[in-house]
């Protein structure tokens, strides 16, 4: 029989990878919340996790002051780029975002002196712990909760359902973007520095488009009605590589099956609340 042990010592870094990509389908998740598809996630997530890198391997720096490091550079870079990005919508926007995270990863490419280019980074101290990752994602649910039942989380969903009617309602509609575009880029950036330091190493294609989208599924996956959903997608989308690791060569073939048939049956998501109240009121509407 496996003890907790053995299963902690064989799974371990597959549970905090659960809690990683938790944050960054939360972090966009945030996003989405105001209308915005924005793909620079993956990017973010970049810049956090290199920050945190140099500043423990080239500075020193003790693993909070580079968590810290892996919030605040991507929150700048959001900051400095949202003022005409964000002027954008739809489908403008998601193409704005992914020339973005192109940008990044060329100059991590070519900065070889300090990012180690291709070859990314090799012997990143592994800091990152447990209890670190259930601390974030709880904090971060936290503070995503109370901003969505906060005024500036009705200001998000009113500029998600009509931008004009937000406007003319007084809504700071550009601000209230912005921050959700930094508040997110922020989260990314935290798990980029979490998987950082547990992975040893970061590579320029980690946070390519790839995993853009990836992070994009693992909230509609699980839905965007609730804070529940992108969680529960990560926890699929983390998991599903594992248990269909006996199919090989298929593996894929039937990951994008489920994917398909989710959003042909289930179009908002596995974890729809709207669907649970009918079912709790006599039945499916």
């Amino acid at each position: 029989m496996m003890t907790f042990e053995n299963f902690w010592q064989i799974y371990s870094n597959l549970v905090l990878t659960v809690g990683v990509n938790a944050l960054l389908a939360l972090s966009i998740w945030l996003t989405l919340s105001c209308g915005l598809l924005a793909m620079a996630n993956a990017a973010f997530m970049g810049i956090g996790a290199y920050t945190a890198s140099l500043l423990t391997m080239n500075a020193g720096a003790p693993f909070p002051v580079a968590l810290a490091g892996g919030i605040a550079a991507p929150t700048l870079v959001a900051l400095l780029i949202g003022g005409p990005t964000l002027r954008l919508s739809g489908v403008y926007l998601a193409m704005a975002t992914l020339g973005f995270g192109e940008v990044v990863r060329v100059l991590i490419l070519n900065a070889e002196a300090l990012t180690g280019g291709a070859l990314g980074l090799n012997g990143i101290p592994q800091l990152t712990q447990w209890w670190h990752v259930l601390v974030a994602v709880t904090v971060v649910l936290l503070l995503l909760w109370r901003l969505r039942r906060s005024r500036v989380g009705r200001a998000f969903e009113a500029i998600r359902e009509d931008t004009v009617a937000a406007s003319l309602m007084g809504i700071g509609v550009m601000s209230h973007k912005m921050l959700a575009f930094a508040l997110g880029a922020g989260i990314a950036g935290l798990a980029g520095a979490l998987n950082a330091h547990l992975t040893f190493f970061i590579g320029p294609s980690e946070f390519g488009f790839d995993r853009g989208v990836d992070i994009l599924t693992m909230t509609i996956l699980g839905g965007t009605g609730g804070l529940t959903g992108p969680v529960l997608g990560a926890l699929i989308i983390t998991l599903l590589p594992e248990l269909l690791r006996s199919f090989k060569d298929f593996r894929t073939l039937l990951n994008v099956a489920i994917l398909v048939l989710i959003v042909l049956f289930l179009p908002k998501g596995l974890w729809d609340p709207q669907r649970f109240k009918g079912w709790f009121a006599g039945g499916p509407r």
